[in-house]
């Protein structure tokens, strides 16, 4: 009875038009007051402790560090970097874009925030060049989801969050993946970029590329700090993510000099509203995660599957399946925070790694967020390109297909996400 009414007030909520957030507090609170011995006040405590992890301090830092790297000019750096290495190559500007969203996806941790910085100054670029706009809009829409896969990554914090699994070694999971999954879309677009006959880049000197890896050195020196300071002892994940948003602020300031002090307010703002938007949504998500818990509802549904004998490849199909279609509906962290706590038991069980399974739901994510109605990555190319969402949709619906195929290889070669955690030794 406790189930029923947990996923009937959710989705009822949800269909009146209900912000998912408001839905997933309010349906767990409304279980929890009529099915449970706790009181008005002890909702409060619960609500307040199901978001006191200490994990979850590393996502205000990476939006601040973000927000930094996006104001103070650190993304043009880096989209020159790529085009004095790539450009010269037929489609090379594209490729350079996809090239630029990896290099800042290991800065930022976020995928809206990647295509914003990189899709405002490579698209209206690539347009200059000759590319058709569309082309562009769909190459940047696409890229910037590995904001999310290569580390640092805001989703894998939550993934860990949700199910106590190490946030290193997570981290480390996704640098193959990412790499490949990179180098896909660098090699779909030369195709693509020979046969239309797309314009290259004049091959840029070797002078012209020193030039512009010393401009984005200090950028590309976060990556060292964050990733070197976590596998080396130095620091936990959460203290990187401190040290990276203290360093952004620094070189946007004192180096970089594209921000003065009097715009450190403002930027300070804006991670402030992003990040009391991502906490409000993850505090309610883990209430109603914290109701799955207490009911023992994945536990019971993890007896349930296995006893319909799934073997794994089966059981890992019919998630993925689940996932794509709540990623058409739902915000990443909120998925993460209500399906991982029933998946996890059941993956565990059937002898699937718990960092396969992160990087297995990190990448169904990824799609979530090029497939409408709620595509976050979709909007933000709009609003960045002006183009209508539905001509967005229309341009990133040909590298969607990458992506999906991109899935199968993650979720049935587990080597590819475990085999530099395991050949590092990670715990």
């Amino acid at each position: 009875m406790t189930i029923l009414f947990l996923f009937v007030a959710l989705f009822a909520l949800m269909l009146i038009g209900v912000p998912i957030a408001i839905s997933l507090g309010l349906a767990g609170s409304l279980t929890i007051l009529l099915f449970s011995q706790d009181s008005v006040s002890g909702l409060a405590i619960k609500l307040f402790e199901t978001s006191e992890h200490y994990t979850l301090l590393a996502i205000p830092f990476f939006l601040l560090a973000g927000a930094f790297m996006t104001t103070g000019g650190v993304a043009r750096r880096l989209i020159d970097f790529a085009n004095t290495s790539v450009g010269h190559i037929r489609g090379g500007l594209a490729i350079g874009s996809v090239m630029a969203c990896m290099l800042f996806a290991a800065l930022s941790g976020s995928s809206p925030a990647t295509v914003a910085a990189v899709g405002s100054i490579a698209i209206a670029g690539m347009v200059r060049s000759g590319y058709p706009q569309a082309f562009g809009a769909g190459i940047i829409c696409n890229a910037g989801t590995l904001g999310i896969l290569i580390p640092p990554s805001i989703v894998m914090v939550v993934f860990a969050a949700a199910t106590e699994t190490s946030v290193g070694k997570l981290f480390m999971a996704g640098v193959v993946p990412g790499l490949l999954l990179g180098l896909i879309l660098m090699v779909a677009i030369y195709i693509v970029a020979v046969k239309k006959n797309l314009p290259a880049l004049p091959q840029a000197t070797f002078r012209q590329w020193l030039s512009s890896g010393r401009k984005a050195l200090w950028g590309l020196l976060l990556m060292v700090i964050i990733l070197g300071g976590i596998y080396s002892g130095m620091f936990t994940p959460t203290e990187a993510a401190a040290v990276s948003a203290v360093y952004a602020g620094f070189i946007a300031i004192f180096v970089y000099k594209d921000m003065t002090i009097r715009q450190c307010p403002g930027v300070l703002l804006d991670a402030g509203k992003l990040t009391i938007m991502l906490m409000f949504i993850i505090a309610n998500a883990m209430l109603f995660a914290h109701v799955l818990t207490t009911e023992q509802i994945p536990q019971e549904i993890a007896a349930w599957v296995t006893s319909l004998g799934l073997s794994p490849w089966m059981f890992l199909l019919i998630m993925n399946v689940v996932l794509l279609i709540a990623g058409n509906f739902m915000e990443p962290s909120a998925i993460i925070l209500i399906l991982a706590p029933i998946l996890f038991p059941i993956a565990t069980q059937l002898g699937i790694d718990p960092i396969h399974l992160g990087i297995i739901m990190v990448v169904n994510m990824e799609i979530g967020l090029i497939t409408p109605p709620v595509g976050l990555n979709l909007f933000v190319t709009s609003a960045v390109t002006g183009m209508p969402l539905s001509a967005v949709i229309k341009a990133a619906a040909p590298w969607l297909m990458l992506l999906l195929g991109f899935l199968m290889v993650i979720t049935y070669v587990p080597a590819v996400s475990l085999w530099l955690p395991n050949y590092l030794g990670m715990p």
